[in-house]
């Protein structure tokens, strides 16, 4: 008798552990899908603040209920009209200017100025201008200009605007393919991070 209530208790465990383990996974999945996913960085377009084969985890529901803001790492669909990628069809850049924005290069200094505001850009890859030509354009409704932090080594909306004859609409990004923003760096360990929004775009308006 007590061997069937022994074999009853450990068939009964078992279950509840395959059930456990199915709502695991499912909830694993559901979350991937709907609410955060891990991206490695497969360039160096946002050297030094991501470097190559970094880690980052992205929020995929923020952006359902605001609109992506100035400063905001953000992980996008490859635009059509854009080069094709080796390593996929997702990009990861930096928002510089949104819907509306005036963003011009360069100030006296040598600084981006967003509405007439410059500016400063410690983050950008050493060395680098904080872009390689002039250039003075306005945000398209509906669409955001992206730039990397390697400024001299992205395929951003700077880049695209120049191959592409200075056409605006080919070289920002539309609003819906945003995927999500990038909101921690959590590999390697040793350099996680919170992505936070550099205190020079709060003056932005």
């Amino acid at each position: 008798m007590a061997d069937e209530q022994t074999k009853r208790s450990k068939g009964s465990s078992w279950r509840e552990l395959s059930i456990l383990l199915a709502v695991a996974i499912v909830v694993a999945i559901l979350v991937r899908q709907f609410a955060m996913q891990s991206f490695f960085i497969p360039s160096g377009s946002m050297e030094h603040t991501l470097d190559r084969d970094d880690r980052v985890l992205v929020n995929k529901l923020v952006y359902d209920f605001r609109a992506p803001e100035r400063g905001e790492i953000i992980v996008f669909k490859n635009p059509e009209s854009w080069p094709s990628l080796p390593d996929g069809d997702d990009l990861i850049k930096r928002v510089i200017g949104v819907p509306g924005d005036r963003v011009v290069c360069c100030d006296p200094q040598g600084r981006i100025q967003v509405n007439s505001h410059p500016l400063d850009e410690p983050y950008v890859y050493p060395g680098n201008k904080m872009a390689p030509e002039k250039f003075d354009i306005t945000v398209p409704e509906g669409r955001l200009w992206v730039m990397g932090d390697h400024r001299e080594a992205s395929g951003d909306s700077l880049a695209n605007y120049n191959s592409h004859g200075q056409n605006i609409e080919e070289a920002t990004i539309p609003l819906d393919s945003v995927i999500g923003r990038a909101f921690v760096l959590f590999w390697p360990f040793n350099h996680t991070t919170w992505l936070t929004v550099p205190e020079t775009f709060n003056e932005v308006r």
